[in-house]
């Protein structure tokens, strides 16, 4: 009897806490701007609750906003969520009022590898994000730039192709060697083909990819700092920004140092660094380096990818 009182009480004080928790939230929400529909809010955890039940989240998202509408309102943790799920509403967000929503929610990984959000990517809007938008647009990615590079990766792809060849016949890693020859396009169009350190700079972006790329419990509360250091990861990140910044500092001095000593026409083809170094931007060594991890982060994506794709098919059953 005494058992089942405990349980009850136990029960009731759950309860009391969690509806006393929900009159607080409603109540401070009462005077935030009107939301978009979604699924009903629970206590501290907001709608994690509502992805639960699916290997794949965003087939979990598309059952929700079948129910909700293709503008739906998520709280995950701390952290206040809008799922877009149509054209037309993608539209709106990522064109006609694109500036408003540029800004991205709290990260710790790209907050300690990002150099404090300094790269593209999660960079708060603003001066410095229409200054790094604008040298994306007309140096970094204009189709003059692309087009410079084809024959970086037509070299890099025949490369590929011959080596292939000539291991016909004999079992070969098709992932390691299409993650190899991604990695070698993307490292030398943006920082040249004779850097030294594109070795070492691989397996610090592996070990990041690898580390970053999962769920961490912080990123959900940004508020609550100690999850942080419970979880282990930033120690993790940290260690490894060091290595990265060190690898990427040493490409950027021995860059400098290589078109001060370089005469007439003697330098390689103009590289992203080059122009990421050109006075008239001011950009800091920080700045550079944080855009050289975002070009690199592609790479991070790729790998990721690809490692999905990999285990994937690896693990379905044969027909």
């Amino acid at each position: 009897m005494d058992l089942q009182l405990l349980y009850f009480t136990s029960i009731f004080s759950i309860f009391i806490f969690m509806f006393m928790t929900h009159k607080i939230v409603t109540k401070k929400s009462n005077s935030t701007p009107s939301l978009p529909p979604g699924p009903w809010k629970l206590p501290i955890i907001g709608n994690m609750h509502n992805l639960v039940g699916s290997p794949l989240p965003h087939h979990r998202l598309r059952d929700l906003s079948a129910k909700y509408g293709s503008l739906m309102h998520l709280k995950l943790g701390e952290v206040s969520t809008i799922v877009v799920s149509s054209p037309e509403y993608a539209k709106e967000v990522m064109k006609t009022h694109d500036h408003i929503f540029a800004s991205r929610p709290y990260v710790l990984a790209a907050e300690i590898m990002d150099y404090d959000f300094k790269g593209v990517a999660f960079t708060p809007y603003g001066d410095y994000w229409r200054q790094l938008r604008k040298i994306f647009a007309l140096e970094l990615l204009s189709s003059k730039r692309v087009q410079s590079f084809q024959p970086i990766r037509e070299e890099v792809l025949t490369s590929f192709i011959k080596r292939m060849a000539t291991i016909e016949g004999s079992q070969v890693n098709i992932t390691k060697e299409v993650i190899s020859t991604v990695f070698t396009i993307t490292a030398r169009t943006a920082l040249g083909s004779k850097s030294r350190h594109h070795q070492k700079l691989i397996s610090v972006v592996t070990e990041a990819a690898k580390i970053s790329g999962g769920f961490d419990l912080g990123d959900l509360y940004p508020s609550v700092k100690f999850l942080q250091h419970m979880s282990g990861l930033k120690p993790k990140l940290e260690k490894l920004h060091q290595q990265a910044d060190q690898i990427m500092q040493n490409i950027i001095n021995e860059h400098r140092e290589a078109k001060s000593s370089a005469t007439g026409d003697q330098g390689e083809e103009e590289v992203l660094l080059d122009v990421l170094l050109k006075k008239e931007f001011g950009l800091s060594d920080e700045s550079i380096k944080a855009v050289i991890w975002v070009r690199i982060d592609i790479f991070h994506q790729f790998y990721c990818m690809i490692e999905k794709w990999r285990i994937k098919y690896a693990l379905m059953p044969s027909h």
